[in-house]
């Protein structure tokens, strides 16, 4: 019991990791945890529309634990360029660490989860990356490009960056940000870079 209680309050620190993207109608950022909660909640009612069928409990607790590195490493906005090979190491690492928190084997199913989500070579991690790529863009599509503005971020960075992950997981979902992210570009709410 012990070293569940351990893990539980070590990943209570995931509250404290701010993301890039402020939640709808408040002025400050959302923090990882939130957006694990909502990605769950998102792919819970998007199941349906997966490219393949899914394992939606399989989905859920991959979304769950996809983003606990951030714990150690921080959050690295999704269009952020190069870097990746380090960052994905890092978060390894941490998540390595937090969940060797826990016994076995829920240990080793953990980091086989997060692994899984870091691949996308299942039905599953890829609705999972599309749920991951496709909740910032509609807080931004929501809150008139906020962090896009705020970081500089172009529509072709946008798109470059989620419409594969989106496409691949949740074909109707991109086809429902598409126009919208079109929309967007013309009312001027990305940034240049």
């Amino acid at each position: 019991m012990q070293q569940i209680v351990d893990f539980i309050l070590e990943i209570d620190k995931l509250k404290g990791v701010a993301r890039k993207v402020k939640p709808l109608g408040l002025d400050r950022y959302e923090n990882s945890a939130e957006h694990s909660w909502q990605l769950a909640l998102m792919a819970s009612s998007l199941a349906h529309l997966a490219e393949s069928p899914v394992n939606l409990n399989h989905v859920i607790a991959m979304l769950l634990v996809h983003d606990i590195g951030e714990i150690d490493t921080g959050d690295t906005m999704a269009f952020v360029e190069g870097g990746w090979q380090e960052r994905k190491r890092d978060e390894l690492a941490a998540v390595t660490r937090i969940f060797s928190l826990l016994p076995e084997p829920r240990c080793s199913e953990f980091l086989t989860l997060w692994q899984e989500f870091e691949s996308g070579d299942t039905a599953e991690s890829r609705f999972a990356n599309a749920m991951d790529r496709a909740m910032p863009v509609l807080l931004n599509l929501n809150n008139n490009g906020q962090s896009w503005l705020e970081n500089g971020i172009s529509y072709e960075r946008v798109v470059k960056r989620v419409a594969p992950q989106i496409k691949a997981g949740c074909p109707a979902l991109w086809e429902y940000l598409e126009p919208r992210l079109d929309e967007a570009q013309r009312k001027g709410w990305f940034g240049t870079r």
